[in-house]
């Protein structure tokens, strides 16, 4: 069952994008502002609207960290800055967020470049323009595959879904994408080493009766949301691809739409002004079994941001601390960290009695992270330790990040696992084995 909590009416035109951060919802409009709520209570908070640009906001978009927020406009400005943008004269920009400076810019394409978005590993990413072709990039814009013609008469948006898979040859993820051909399609993109990379449909949605203007994946990849010049808005199971849920509470074309990252919502906007949050029922996944979004719980603790013990925070009744802990920057190995003493010099936290419940607290979750019986599989080969930031090498096996960049230097390019020559040095990001680990942890 999917409810509506509110419908936001601040914008004065059209609504272009919206994006959760863990604390935070943003819009953004033709009425050149972008608007920041907290999502505590979907109260504006007291320096939005932003209004920095001088034509239509397009889109909006936060870091991973939620610290900056990312935004485009038709003035051909990127505020604050972003990795990667297209742009109406068929080229793509790459930049580099912290010297924030062009790395690269290429012309792409013929048409209008209408989407773009990275790999969950930010490996590669992908472009969709109004011919309908979507292309994959390597981040020296080689182009790597394409598939021609995948919307007919455009493609409006893509997404890849965040948790991915790795075997030994491949890596595999699922991109959503949509457009004016009325569909929604789920792929399979399949990178098998460096360089080769293929494109396979593997399903096609045809719940909305217009062209579709917006799609999103939700955090544990479990769902697919999209909206519609119809004003619908379809969730489907992104496995399967069954149809769950339509809602028809909009009034114009729905062109954006996203899932919190924390928290059972998604937040949809319109060209009607406004934007609808709903919320999704703890048990909603199409074939009746329990469900539960990701956020905080899916890591190891010394891998939480500082959102994820904001969220630890409120779901531990400590709602009266998540101030205090914002304006110190406590993160998950500080927080791991605390003592008394820090509590009560640095953080100034006056009550003994809070105090040793926020000490009770760290505690339990210290225990998770001690004595545990771990599956073999999350061990690093080299270390026999519980992975922290598991890679995957060339050889096919996962290691602790650390461990294998050392082992690599000292060994002169070998593998751990087979002693032969690694052909490349270069590791990937396994989030879907960090992804598990967590997952376990959790439930220790």
């Amino acid at each position: 069952m999917v409810s509506l909590i509110c419908t936001l009416q601040d914008h004065r035109d059209e609504v272009y994008w919206c994006a959760f951060s863990p604390t935070l919802l943003a819009t953004c409009s033709g009425d050149k502002t972008i608007r920041i709520y907290n999502t505590n209570d979907f109260s504006e908070l007291p320096f939005s609207p932003l209004s920095g640009h001088r034509y239509g906001v397009h889109c909006c978009s936060f870091s991973v960290c939620g610290t900056y927020l990312f935004t485009c406009s038709t003035d051909a400005l990127t505020i604050i800055w972003s990795m990667a943008t297209g742009a109406s004269d068929g080229t793509l920009a790459l930049w580099d967020f912290h010297s924030k400076k062009l790395r690269k810019s290429k012309a792409v394409t013929e048409a209008t470049v209408m989407a773009c978005c990275f790999t969950p590993c930010g490996q590669m990413f992908v472009t969709g323009c109004t011919s309908g072709d979507i292309k994959v990039w390597d981040l020296d814009m080689k182009q790597l595959y394409a598939e021609r013609d995948a919307h007919d008469m455009g493609v409006a948006c893509c997404h890849f879904a965040p948790q991915f898979d790795i075997d030994f040859s491949s890596v595999k993820f699922r991109l959503a994408s949509c457009g004016q051909d009325s569909q929604l399609k789920v792929w399979i993109v399949s990178q098998h080493g460096a360089a080769a990379c293929e494109m396979k449909l593997l399903h096609t949605l045809t719940g909305q009766s217009a062209p579709v203007l917006s799609c999103a994946f939700s955090s544990d990849s479990e769902l697919l949301v999209s909206g519609s010049v119809d004003k619908t808005v379809t969730v489907y199971n992104a496995n399967d691809g069954v149809l769950l849920h339509t809602l028809k509470r909009h009034e114009s074309f729905v062109t954006a739409c996203a899932f919190s990252p924390t928290l059972p919502w998604i937040a949809t906007g319109s060209m009607d002004k406004k934007v609808n949050v709903w919320r999704i029922a703890d048990r909603d996944s199409g074939q009746g079994a329990g469900r539960k979004l990701s956020g905080h719980s899916r890591l190891l603790v010394s891998d939480w941001s500082e959102e994820d013990v904001l969220a630890w925070l409120s779901e531990e009744g400590l709602e009266e601390l998540v101030t205090t802990f914002t304006t110190n920057n406590i993160d998950g190995p500080e927080l791991l960290c605390l003592t008394k003493e820090t509590l009560a010099s640095e953080l100034s936290i006056e009550s003994v009695g809070l105090r040793g419940k926020v000490l009770r607290k760290v505690e339990a979750l210290k225990a998770e992270l001690t004595g545990l019986d771990a599956p073999d599989e999350f061990l690093c080969p080299i270390t026999r330790e519980v992975m922290k930031d598991p890679v995957i090498a060339a050889d096919g096996y996962s290691y602790e990040r650390e461990a294998i960049e050392s082992w690599i230097s000292a060994k002169n390019r070998s593998s751990p696992m087979t002693n032969l020559p690694l052909p490349t040095t270069l590791v990937m990001p396994n989030r879907s084995l960090k992804t598990a680990i967590g997952r376990w942890t959790a439930t220790q």
